[in-house]
C-alpha cells in the first residue's frame, strides 16, 4: 500500500468508527473483507480502541486492552492488516505490537512527541491532516517522521473547518499533498462531518459519503477512508456518517467505475 498507486487499484481502509463490542467488529471484519475479495481491493481493517477526542462524555470504546485483544483476533481470524489511533506517546510500543498503521488523529497532527513515538516503532504512521491546517503544512509530520529514520507515511485528507459546525473539503488539498511525495488517502465519512451540531455531539450526513468519494477519485488518491458499521444509527461513535455496511459493495463498485475512468486516462498532474 505504500507506493503510488496511479496505475493500480486504490486501497481500502474501513471499519467501525469504534470497538463497540468483538461480535459487531468480526461481523464487519468478515464483510468487508468478502466484499474487498471479489473487487479486487486491498484492505486495511480500522477500528478505535479509545475515542478519546470527544465533544461530551460520552461513551469512549472499550480501552487499550481489550480493543487491542479484539483488533488481534481480527488479525488471527481474518488475516488483515491492521490500522488504530494513537493518543498518548505511550501507547505507541504496545499498539504496534498489533497494529500494522498507527494513526495520529487530526486534532494531534501537529503534536511533535506522539509522531515521533509512533515513527519510532517502524510501523507504518497515518497522519491525518488537522481540519485548522493547509495541506503544504503536513510537511511537519513528514519531517517528524523522517527524523526518526521512519518514510513509511501515509497522509490523509479529512475536510477543513468551514464556520460552526461545518467541514469542506477543498479538492485541490489533494494535489498540494500528493505533491509532498508520499500516497495521500481521502477520508470520505470523516469529511462529511458537522462537528458538535447536535447539541454537543458530533452530526454528519452519509449520504453526501459516494459524491465526495468520486470527486477524490476524480482528482486522484492512492486510498480511500470510510468508517462502516452494521447498524450506524445505533453506533457510540460518529452515527450520522458511518457508512452502513449492507451499503459498502454498492458504494465500492462505483469508486472502482470512477477509478476506472482516471486511471484509463494519463492526465498531466495525476
Amino acid at each position: 500500500m505504500l507506493f503510488d498507486r496511479r496505475e493500480t487499484r486504490f486501497f481500502l481502509i474501513a471499519g467501525p468508527c469504534a470497538i463497540e463490542n468483538q461480535e459487531t467488529v468480526m461481523e464487519t471484519a468478515g464483510t468487508l473483507k468478502e466484499v474487498c475479495g471479489r473487487l479486487g481491493i486491498d484492505l486495511v481493517f480500522k477500528s478505535s480502541f479509545d475515542k478519546a477526542n470527544r465533544t461530551t462524555t460520552s461513551a469512549r470504546g472499550v480501552g487499550m486492552s481489550e480493543g487491542l485483544r479484539i483488533l488481534q483476533e481480527v488479525k488471527d481470524t481474518f488475516g488483515l492488516p491492521i490500522l488504530t489511533d494513537v493518543h498518548e506517546t505511550w501507547q505507541c510500543d504496545k499498539v504496534a505490537a498489533v497494529a500494522d498503521i498507527l494513526q495520529i488523529p487530526a486534532f494531534l497532527s501537529r503534536q511533535t512527541d506522539l509522531i515521533q513515538a509512533a515513527a519510532r516503532t517502524g510501523r507504518v504512521v497515518n497522519v491525518k491532516k488537522g481540519q485548522f491546517m493547509a495541506p503544504w503544512d503536513m510537511q511537519g509530520a513528514i519531517r517528524k517522521c523522517q527524523q526518526m529514520g521512519n518514510n513509511a507515511i501515509l497522509l490523509t485528507e479529512r475536510g477543513t473547518s468551514f464556520g460552526y459546525g461545518n467541514l469542506i473539503v477543498d479538492m485541490t488539498s489533494l494535489v498540494s499533498l500528493r505533491k509532498l511525495g508520499y500516497p495521500v488517502v481521502f477520508d470520505a465519512t470523516h469529511s462529511v462531518q458537522q462537528p458538535s451540531s447536535q447539541q454537543g455531539v458530533t452530526g454528519g450526513n452519509r449520504e453526501m459519503v459516494r459524491y465526495l468519494m468520486r470527486a477524490a477519485l476524480a482528482v486522484g488518491v492512492d486510498g480511500l477512508f470510510m468508517e462502516v458499521h452494521p447498524d450506524p444509527d445505533r453506533a457510540i461513535s460518529d452515527a450520522a456518517n458511518q457508512v452502513k455496511l449492507c451499503d459498502i459493495e454498492a458504494i465500492l463498485k462505483e469508486a472502482i467505475a470512477f477509478d476506472n475512468v482516471v486511471k484509463q486516462h494519463d492526465w498531466q498532474g495525476f
